[in-house]
């Protein structure tokens, strides 16, 4: 087998992605590059202009789907139950009830799904719980509800979706109500478009501008609506949660949110990794973790998480590992989801919001027997695949994983000092301890002892 990081005589690194096979080059001379900002230039902000930039603004809720939770926060009890206050997740709002309270995060269907309610109906004979019937007839019986779902359905028409029920039709409105309701691909969106006090549109709220806490919100109720649909969708196999950071990375909107889509299948790329899992239980330890130590690329932890650069990816990439023993996120504790997130947020400010990224959250699928603890990976979308990849499979990545961990841990030492992250154990301070896994217990036995 090829080793997966090598730098040949003439300076050009090769790469291959230890759990893909993805072959990566990087040439000399242009790691060192400043990274571009992309943010498409904006303007001087009007009076309440902040809250109806795009449809998942705070004054355009009824631009979305129906509201299925969103989480929201009790600022009296501030300092009484933590320094953090109260927080609750209300589920099923209807229409009319939108703006009686001011959510942080916020999670609704999207209108335009990647699996349609009609696949999970005709393939795999989905019946929508009572809970979501009920829901459905009880917006339909709000007014304000009755013209948002006769509003969203006309306006899915005319950009080519299905045709909207015929006026007086209540059974065929019910019928796809239910349907919106009841979907499978879900959108997570913190309540900033633009940061506190801006006073231009491309002052862009991102990941890395919200606080800790912020963000810690928004992992965990993610990790909510991850386990919500799993529970409402049993047929599916795998639930792929992501984030496309500004229009290079795929974002059809500069307004930060994350995306979760279930699918039927587990997909190729989670097949690969379980069947290197079955043969080697400790596979994320002995091909990625050990190759980061042994290569001087690890970047950060903390007592739950580490974060290294990744190697073999078509784009520069940061590595977040779980050091968990429960590899699905949501039977996780708070303290365990806390350190993820902590870590996740200290690398989207190191990254910066100008720099386009996806966040690609990996997990165990639930009726999986194979150790994999959860990652998340982060890419920054730095340049566009052309036909040399497509022609090769060879992909050009135009900053190797040395320069891309030298990148980070600056940026993370320089945030840190500032009091802008949580705490982490960064570069030289991280231990060996840090970077390791627990021992997997499996149904085929106890892991073999670490090689």
């Amino acid at each position: 087998m090829a080793q997966p990081l090598a730098r040949l005589s003439d300076g050009t690194v090769i790469q291959i992605g230890p759990l893909t096979g993805t072959q990566v080059w990087t040439i000399p001379g242009r790691s060192h590059r400043p990274l571009p900002r992309v943010i498409q230039p904006g303007h001087e902000l009007e009076p309440g202009e902040a809250h109806r930039l795009c449809p998942f603004c705070s004054d355009r809720y009824l631009e979305t789907t129906p509201e299925k939770a969103r989480l929201v926060l009790d600022h009296r009890h501030d300092g009484v139950d933590g320094a953090r206050g109260r927080r609750r997740i209300d589920r099923h709002r209807l229409a009319s009830t939108l703006d009686d309270d001011a959510p942080t995060v916020r999670r609704f269907g999207n209108l335009f799904e990647i699996v349609s309610m009609t696949s999970w109906r005709v393939n795999h004979g989905f019946i929508p719980p009572a809970e979501i019937v009920a829901w459905a007839r009880g917006y339909l019986a709000d007014p304000v509800g009755h013209e948002h779902i006769s509003s969203l359905l006309a306006y899915r028409q005319e950009a080519g979706g299905p045709v909207a029920p015929a006026r007086g039709d209540d059974a065929a409105l019910l019928e796809a109500t239910v349907d919106l309701l009841a979907g499978s691909h879900d959108v997570v969106v913190p309540r900033r478009h633009v940061v506190d006090g801006a006073t231009r549109s491309d002052d862009l709220a991102s990941s890395g501008t919200m606080t800790p806490d912020e963000h810690a919100d928004f992992i965990s109720f993610t990790i909510d609506a991850l386990a919500d649909l799993y529970r409402l969708q049993p047929a599916a196999r795998y639930v792929s949660v992501f984030q496309n950071w500004l229009a290079p990375a795929g974002a059809s909107v500069e307004h930060l949110h994350k995306q979760l889509v279930a699918i039927d299948s587990y997909g190729p790329q989670v097949q690969r990794e379980a069947a290197m899992a079955q043969q080697d239980p400790e596979l994320y330890q002995h091909a990625v973790l050990d190759l980061a130590r042994r290569e001087g690329l690890v970047i950060a932890a903390n007592d739950h998480a580490v974060a290294i650069a990744g190697v073999g990816h078509r784009y520069p990439s940061i590595e977040l590992y779980s050091t968990s023993p429960r590899h699905l996120p949501w039977t996780q504790t708070r303290e365990e989801v806390r350190g993820m997130s902590d870590l996740l947020h200290g690398l989207h400010a190191a990254t910066g919001a100008s720099v386009p990224t996806n966040e690609e959250w990996h997990h165990r699928p639930p009726d999986v027997h194979v150790p994999m603890p959860w990652r998340i990976v982060l890419k920054w979308r730095l340049h566009v695949p052309a036909g040399f990849e497509g022609g090769t499979k060879i992909y050009v990545n135009t900053i190797d994983p040395w320069t891309v961990r030298e990148r980070v841990v600056t940026a993370l030492r320089e945030l840190r000092d500032a009091g802008a992250i949580a705490p982490l154990r960064i570069a030289e301070e991280v231990p060996s301890s840090d970077v390791r896994l627990p021992a997997p217990v499996t149904r085929w036995g106890l892991a073999t002892s670490r090689r």
